[in-house]
């Protein structure tokens, strides 16, 4: 278990929960994003459902008393717990469909648990839509109207905050720009099971995928790389982006088509939603101005006058603490009561989302 603290201060507060397939996160967040306390531990999800919750709510107990809370005392302390994770997902009922990062999760009530556990309100948004939320509230995009957030990472995820509501869509699962179509009968996406997603070029995962054909193609005609070196079954996002810095004739080309269709999926969102700020968050961002500098190029090129103008592309700013800060924005979004005289940043959902 990882652990942070600050000092608990007097503010409204929620505890935040984030559950993915790799690692459990909670922590204790104020109103104004200061983070009083998280906690990390690995899923396990071999080990079931069952076992994962137990483990997600101790970990949800440990961080109220890292920030100072006695759990006994939540209900009275916190304004209640916000959940995000991965869907398909039923946002209004709180409950976990079918998500594919966790085998065997099958119509959880994870919001019905939550609160029987702390006996506080609680709410479950996607993901990204919840990290939409918390970069909007928190973090790059703190203060705008209009936002687009990608998470590219594992996957691509992502969500949108459009004039200053988060968008939810019809079933709660909207926002989905992994999937949309940048290579028509592209490649297949592992996720979705349609072909030329975006998710099946720029996602971390499909990167390596990439990188690993090209390695066996050139192999097969003679040609030299230096990820030849790698072996297949441990060659990453990361190593490709390495090998590109340093000029690798077949890196620079996977890297190329990887910028090239990100800014091309970015350009048809930039054109859609006309937004002030998009912002890019994820594993596969930490090659910073490698990948940000010709994507924003080709956005700037490729986007419609008026909304290439508008949108400025910046890197997520909530790095390990992204999910418990999404998970917190949505608490804070869904358990205010909606003020539309509000600044940007402060505004809430509908009470029928609750």
């Amino acid at each position: 278990m990882t652990s942070y603290h600050e000092p608990a201060a007097i503010g409204r507060s929620v505890l935040a929960l984030d559950i993915g397939g790799t690692k459990l996160a909670a922590g204790v967040v104020r109103e104004d994003g200061t983070v009083l306390s998280f906690l990390t531990v690995p899923t396990r999800v071999e080990e079931g459902p069952d076992a994962a919750l137990d483990r997600l709510f101790t970990l949800g107990t440990s961080a109220l008393r890292a920030a100072g809370v006695d759990p006994a005392d939540a209900p009275r302390a916190l304004l209640g717990c916000g959940i995000g994770c991965g869907g398909p997902l039923n946002s209004v009922t709180g409950t976990l469909i079918c998500p594919p990062h966790l085998p065997g999760w099958l119509d959880i009530p994870v919001t019905d648990l939550a609160r029987h556990t702390y006996g506080t309100p609680a709410v479950l948004d996607n993901d990204g839509t919840a990290g939409a939320a918390g970069e909007w509230r928190f973090g790059a995009g703190r203060g705008t109207r209009h936002l687009v957030y990608l998470t590219v990472s594992t996957g691509i995820g992502g969500g949108f905050v459009i004039d200053g509501r988060t968008y939810r869509g019809a079933a709660g699962n909207g926002g989905e720009p992994g999937h949309i179509t940048v290579r028509s009968e592209g490649r297949l996406c592992r996720s979705c099971g349609r072909t030329g997603c975006l998710e099946a070029y720029a996602s971390g995962t499909s990167i390596a995928e990439r990188a690993r054909d090209a390695v066996r193609e050139a192999a097969a005609h003679g040609q030299r790389t230096v990820l030849a070196g790698i072996p297949l079954t441990e060659l990453g996002a990361a190593d490709v982006a390495r090998a590109a810095r340093e000029g690798d004739p077949l890196a620079v080309l996977v890297w190329q088509e990887t910028t090239d269709l990100l800014a091309e999926g970015l350009t048809s969102l930039v054109n859609l939603y006309e937004p002030e700020v998009v912002v890019l968050g994820g594993g596969v961002t930490r090659s910073g101005d490698q990948l940000l500098a010709p994507v924003r190029e080709k956005v700037a090129g490729l986007a419609m006058g008026p909304a290439a103008a508008a949108a400025r592309i910046v890197l997520a700013t909530g790095g390990d603490r992204a999910g418990v800060l999404g998970a917190a924005a949505i608490a804070f979004e869904r358990l205010t009561p909606r003020r539309d005289t509000e600044d940007p940043g402060t505004e809430a959902a509908l009470p029928s989302l609750l």
